[in-house]
């Protein structure tokens, strides 16, 4: 399974990606209550953020990075604290972000999957 097949059916499973031109950017872009969503399952699966990025407007709002705050990118502490800082600083943003999926969690899912359709 690739990282951006183990996110759709993973972590962005029901969520509407605001990304209008997908085709010519394929970043996702989520409102705030799905974005929560994705970080909540991130935290879950041990997925882990590189960065964040809000938007207002199509224009760039704030940008923030696991390096930024000395942070491993799998500790969701740091964009959980960022996510909140940013939802009370300013109504209406759309969020992205960049994702840090292991191999390990890769070839597990994709194992998964395997048996799923065997039985």
């Amino acid at each position: 399974m690739e990282k951006l097949e183990f996110l759709d059916q993973r972590v962005f499973k029901d969520l509407k990606n605001e990304n209008t031109e997908f085709d010519k950017n394929p970043i996702h872009y989520f409102s705030e209550a799905d974005f929560e969503t994705v970080l909540k399952r991130a935290a879950y699966l041990g997925i882990g953020i590189y960065t964040i990025e809000a938007f207002l407007d199509n224009k760039s709002f704030a940008s923030y990075s696991h390096e930024d705050r000395h942070k491993k990118a799998t500790d969701s502490k740091w964009f959980t604290r960022v996510f909140l800082t940013l939802k009370t600083r300013q109504e209406g943003l759309l969020y992205a972000a960049t994702y840090k999926v292991s191999a390990k969690l890769l070839l597990r899912e994709g194992d998964l999957t395997i048996k799923e359709k065997e039985e």
